[in-house]
């Protein structure tokens, strides 16, 4: 038997490409060491930096708009793409979806959820995180898509960030409220219990495209949820945008939010600018909530508990508003709204069609609510109220004596003006 030949190391000067293991270190991260009365301490101190982008891109789905191609395609080795959509996008997009994705030469699998409020619990992302195990979706080059409105991106998000401890993943809403507010920001989450997004991350998507176009498929309802949203960013932040939605907000549920030459198609893009850019400017600065003083929370101290305990009955728009009403109350009773601002704040909620109180608004329910908002925000109320149309400031002191006589206001008004009863929606919308 023949001798098998000397062994011969390749070398370091070859074609082999190898990189020291030291080499792979960065600058700085060598974590600090100090002493302590007990022997030795280290101190790790690390920065991620952040950063994505959302994009209006009309037409998102013709052949001819390669948008949503290069962001799919990585330039990687081609690998097949999960996309996760809403089932009622998917009886109404799938077809062009496919099409398009077919025609750009990109390998796809598809997971349908049927996404609601009621479904938003950990099963569904185990769902969600089951499908990314069985396409193999790999941790850095190929990002999961979700197509959907807020429910299913906040599902999707918070699943890419527990698969492989985060996942990168793309956000197409479907919906207005998930175009100006769940697909833009960093949160993710499902709810808990009785609890409204009680368990979430931090992990915003890579890039969230916007098409106006998946609107004209909205069902009036949810165009006012969305439109809700808005109005909360218009009432704390900017008077013009709310000027806009007094002037024209029945015109833009009407044409379903769509771009055009009219006044209101004018409009509905100025809209939809204003809205992104205000959340985003508050959402920016305190990306991870260290500071629980946020503008934003507007609307957002009563209604979780308020959407949760008449679920399936209230959209989360609708809650918000809700809970806009008995604050604006609040801030005119304590003269932070003139008697013409606040007539000017309900005439626009009444334009919208949006409920400014619901059965469930007891004073017992309301008590409660503020307590697990008090929770959530370490001890403090942290309570946004508006000053003034277009501004706002934050209060501590808010006494329950002061919300049952928002309470009492609020209903005395809704007498006077006799709206109808919200029924219970069948509709869930896109």
């Amino acid at each position: 038997m023949p001798a098998a030949p000397p062994f011969s190391p390749p070398s370091p000067r070859g074609s082999m490409t190898m990189t020291r293991a030291q080499d792979v270190s960065l600058p700085g991260n060598r974590p600090h060491g100090y002493a302590t009365e007990g022997g030795a301490a280290w101190r790790v101190s690390a920065l991620k930096e952040v950063s994505y982008d959302v994009m209006v891109q009309p037409q998102l789905l013709d052949p001819a708009n390669p948008a949503l191609a290069r962001a799919v395609k990585s330039g990687a080795a081609p690998v097949r793409q999960l996309i996760v959509i809403d089932t009622t996008v998917a009886s109404l997009y799938g077809e062009q979806l496919t099409a398009y994705l077919a025609g750009h030469d990109v390998e796809f699998h598809l997971c349908v959820i049927d996404a609601h409020e009621s479904v938003k619990v950990m099963d569904t992302v185990f769902e969600v995180v089951d499908a990314m195990d069985a396409v193999g979706v790999p941790r850095r080059h190929a990002p999961v898509l979700a197509m959907g409105g807020g429910v299913l991106t906040d599902i999707v998000g918070l699943a890419a960030s527990l698969y492989r401890r985060a996942t990168p993943y793309i956000r197409i809403p479907t919906t207005l409220i998930g175009m100006i507010d769940a697909g833009i920001g960093s949160k993710t989450g499902v709810n808990f219990r009785e609890h409204k997004n009680r368990l979430g991350a931090y992990h915003p998507s890579s890039l969230t495209l916007i098409d106006p176009g998946f609107l004209t498929t909205l069902d009036a309802r949810h165009l006012r949820n969305g439109l809700a949203e808005i109005l909360k960013i218009a009432l704390i932040k900017d008077a013009e945008l709310f000027d806009l939605l007094a002037a024209h907000g029945a015109g833009l549920v009407e044409q379903r939010m769509q771009l055009g030459e009219d006044a209101v198609g004018g409009a509905a893009l100025t809209v939809l600018r204003r809205a992104v850019q205000g959340m985003l400017e508050e959402l920016q600065p305190n990306l991870w909530e260290d500071h629980l003083q946020r503008l934003v929370d507007f609307g957002h101290s009563f209604s979780p508990t308020i959407e949760m305990t008449a679920l399936p009955e209230l959209l989360h728009g609708e809650a918000v508003c809700v809970d806009m009403a008995l604050s604006s109350i609040l801030a005119h009773h304590r003269g932070l709204l003139t008697a013409a601002e606040f007539d000017r704040v309900f005439d626009v909620m009444r334009d919208l069609h949006l409920p400014v109180l619901h059965p469930v608004c007891t004073p017992e329910l309301m008590r409660g609510a503020l307590a697990d908002t008090v929770k959530h925000r370490d001890g403090r109320q942290h309570l946004p109220l508006p000053r003034g149309i277009g501004d706002a400031v934050f209060v501590d002191d808010v006494t329950q004596q002061e919300v049952e006589a928002a309470l009492f206001t609020l209903g005395e008004r809704e007498r006077a003006t006799q709206q109808p009863r919200l029924r219970r929606p069948v509709d869930m919308g896109v």
